[in-house]
């Protein structure tokens, strides 16, 4: 008598618990909804983890990641769903991975999933991407192959965001592939190829004159040029 009454409570326990967990999961649902109606992103977050919680997805991890990072929350982002390459990651766990990392300046890291989205769908952005930190970390060669193919398949109205002002603003991809390409040429040479790197410069500052990187860049490689000359004036 006494282990069937023990188990008339478990069964009970366990259906009171089913019945909770169900009516938690209703009221996130509802809130998760309100919040984004209210385009309150801390309670859409707020929602999305208590109802990872009450009912794990991987699905879920992924999109809550994805608001971490909007969010400008980028270890918060990677803290949801790690940082290691897996084959099976979904584009949007990747994407997080990358730009999170890459925000966190770990470029080597981050190189990995860029790598991975590029692999999947090779196009201008991502090319770009790739090539400014492959140049961070040493990759020249690597850097070199990614521009090529970005110059043969950028488009006149392609755009691209900067934010090094107060003020972020766009400029013309075509634009910004000559000014990495720039960066890039005078890093393989740092005393020949300063002439090469001024011209791809001022080809950059042709397509937009108000391309304050290009600006910035061509002003510090003369100066170096006119450093380099005083130096081989007094041997």
């Amino acid at each position: 008598m006494k282990t069937i009454t023990i188990s008339l409570l478990m069964l009970f326990s366990l259906s009171a618990f089913a019945q909770s967990n169900t009516e938690l999961k209703k009221h996130f649902e509802a809130y998760y909804k309100q919040m984004k109606a209210q385009g309150d992103k801390q309670g859409v977050i707020n929602a999305m983890t208590h109802l990872d919680v009450i009912e794990p997805s991987v699905a879920r991890k992924d999109t809550l990641a994805y608001i971490y990072l909007s969010e400008g929350q980028y270890m918060q982002a990677l803290n949801t769903i790690g940082v290691d390459k897996n084959e099976s990651d979904s584009d949007m766990n990747v994407e997080v991975k990358a730009v999170a990392l890459k925000n966190l300046n770990q470029p080597k890291m981050a190189l990995e999933h860029f790598e991975v989205l590029y692999k999947r769908n090779p196009n201008v952005y991502l090319a770009y991407e790739i090539a400014d930190m492959n140049i961070q970390t040493g990759d020249l060669a690597g850097a070199k192959e990614k521009l090529n193919y970005a110059l043969s398949n950028v488009k006149d109205d392609m755009k691209r965001a900067f934010y090094e002002t107060q003020k972020p603003y766009e400029t013309s991809m075509k634009a910004a592939i000559f000014y990495l390409k720039g960066l890039l040429t005078f890093n393989e040479n740092k005393t020949a190829n300063i002439d090469a790197a001024l011209k791809l410069m001022n080809d950059a500052l042709a397509i937009d004159p108000n391309f304050n990187l290009a600006k910035i860049s061509r002003e510090a490689l003369e100066a170096q040029k006119a450093q380099q000359a005083a130096a081989q004036s007094k041997n």
